[in-house]
Order: C-alpha cells, then sequence, then structure tokens
C-alpha cells in the first residue's frame, strides 16, 4: 500500500463546511495523506453512562481538515480515494429522543459500548458481526455559507453512506480554489438508513489519496466502487425529494457522459439500478440522503469519460 507522505491529527478539525474556510495544510494531486478522526462525539463518550443529554451537541461530527488541494478549482471534481480506514477498539451507539422510525418504542436514552477487534464488532456477549469501516463525513467547502458537518448537501458533508468505505473513491464537486476538504464521523459499522441516527461512532486513522478531474464535475457527490457508481441526493426532510434527485443525477451521467437517451437512461435505470436510502433516521434535525446504484459496464464504465 502507498506510504503516506503528510500526516494530519485529529485536533485539526473543523465544524462546519465554510465558503471562506483556509486550510490547515495544502497537498498535491495524487499525494497519500494519514488522518487521524474523533469519533462523532469528540470522546465525549467513554462509557454507557454517557447518554445523550449529556454531552455537549456543539461537539458532535468534527471532520479533520480542511485540506487544500493544489490545482482544484470551481468545475473541478475533486477525487478522493479511500486506501485504509482503520478503526480504534471503542465504539458506541445511541438512542435519542426524537430521533428514528422506532423512537417510539424506547423508554429513555440509551447509550451502548461496541468493542472491535480483528475486523469483528462486538455488541455483547450474544451479538457480534464483520466489522465494515466508514466515513459519515466527507466534504468540501460549499458554493456559498457555512454547513455545519451535521448537513449534508451537493458539496457532500455528513452524507452517511456506507458505501464510502475502504476502496471507494468519492468524486466531490469543487467549488473554490483548493477544495478545501474535511473528513470524519468514521463507523466501524453502519446499516442503510443509519435508522436510530449513529452507526458504531469511531475515532481511528486512514489513509487517502487525492486526485482532481478538470473540467468536469457532477451536481452532487458521486462515490465510485469497483463494479458499480453511486449517485447522491439530499434534502431537508422530503424523502420523494431525494429520491428523485438521486435517480436525476444517475439519468444525467448516463446521458452527458456515455450518449444515453433520456428514455433509455430512465429504463436503464429501472431494470439494472438500485434506489435506496443511506441516510433517513427521521423525525429529526438531519437530512434525507439517497442513493441510485448505476452498474459498470460497457456502455457505461464509470461515472465520468475520462
Amino acid at each position: 500500500m502507498s506510504q503516506a507522505t503528510i500526516r494530519i491529527g485529529r485536533d485539526e478539525h473543523v465544524w462546519s463546511f465554510d465558503a471562506q474556510r483556509e486550510p490547515v495544510v495544502r497537498v498535491h494531486v495524487g499525494d497519500v495523506i494519514e488522518i487521524e478522526t474523533w469519533d462523532c462525539f469528540t470522546g465525549q463518550v467513554r462509557s454507557e453512562a454517557d447518554t445523550v443529554e449529556k454531552i455537549d451537541l456543539s461537539r458532535v461530527n468534527s471532520a479533520t481538515g480542511a485540506i487544500g488541494v493544489r490545482g482544484a478549482e470551481p468545475g473541478d471534481t475533486l477525487s478522493v480515494t479511500l486506501l485504509d480506514i482503520r478503526p480504534g477498539e471503542r465504539g458506541a451507539a445511541m438512542c435519542i429522543p426524537g430521533w428514528g422510525q422506532l423512537i417510539h418504542q424506547v423508554h429513555a436514552p440509551t447509550t451502548r459500548i461496541f468493542h472491535v477487534r480483528d475486523g469483528v464488532v462486538t455488541m455483547n456477549d450474544r451479538v457480534s458481526f464483520p466489522a465494515s469501516p466508514m466515513f459519515g463525513v466527507i466534504g468540501v467547502s460549499p458554493e456559498s455559507g457555512d454547513i455545519s458537518t451535521f448537513l449534508a448537501g451537493r458539496h457532500g458533508g455528513n452524507m452517511d453512506d456506507h458505501m464510502n468505505g475502504i476502496g471507494a473513491t468519492v468524486h466531490l464537486p469543487v467549488f473554490h480554489s483548493g477544495a478545501q476538504l474535511a473528513i470524519g464521523d468514521m463507523h466501524a459499522a453502519m446499516g442503510d438508513g443509519e435508522i436510530c441516527g449513529t452507526g458504531v461512532e469511531i475515532g481511528g486513522t486512514a489513509l487517502i489519496k487525492v486526485d482532481v478531474i478538470k473540467n468536469k464535475c457532477a451536481r452532487w457527490p458521486v462515490t465510485e466502487t469497483a463494479d458499480s457508481f453511486y449517485t447522491h441526493a439530499t434534502s431537508p426532510d422530503n424523502v420523494d425529494d431525494a429520491l428523485r434527485m438521486a435517480c436525476e443525477e444517475a439519468s444525467k451521467l448516463l446521458v452527458d457522459e456515455w450518449g444515453f437517451s433520456a428514455e433509455d437512461a430512465f429504463m436503464f435505470l429501472s431494470v439494472a439500478g438500485d434506489l435506496g436510502l443511506a441516510a433517513y433516521f427521521h423525525p429529526s434535525p438531519g437530512c434525507v440522503v439517497a442513493r441510485m446504484r448505476v452498474p459498470k459496464l460497457a456502455s457505461n464504465p464509470g461515472p465520468f469519460r475520462l
């Protein structure tokens, strides 16, 4: 595996994606960077007694960075490959009043500590499962304003898509010179929907590689894996809007990059694609994050024609 040329500790972090953000470090295209991240609670949860009402919610979802990438300019794509993600040994999940589809069944705020060892997550003496580490927060400076790392949008942010794991490349539209990348909210595991509002929240380290695709970008972040690419869209509270926009983004790439007709793209996505939700722990103050999987075929071997 490539060796890191730059290291950034977890104390270099942000709480928002800001159009005026200055980077803490500038890197070159092709650089491999080792980053350290806090868990989403910034170290506040140490035991199952540390339930949500006992922590400072202003210290949630820090993202390590910001990292300026030389040569990334508005209209380009910043491509971030997650070479490796190494979670720590202890993580936590919570039931949070007002959050998630099953919160009406919960009697009180609850925290569970999870243990991670040798690629296995242990919840209790009966339940364990394979770790699948990923990042919930990955994004760049937005076109305008200052957006909390708790929220998601065209800039990325709190996408909470478990496809953003080891080996994936996340393609982010660039709005400002240098892009100003920040990453955090590591999970040892997280399911589609993240229905209680948390994955296995954990700190750790990761190796990432940054590249730039010049003069080409999607309207929303796109995640690429070995056999598929995934378009995204978000809405503050409307599932239908998020799902529709994720489909529109997939269709646009097929039409603009690979010469599909609008009708063929529509039918292809229906017969070969998969539409779903990455995050939807509503009711909550977060976002709906929708995802459309597009299989890589000879007709469309990637999100972009390079």
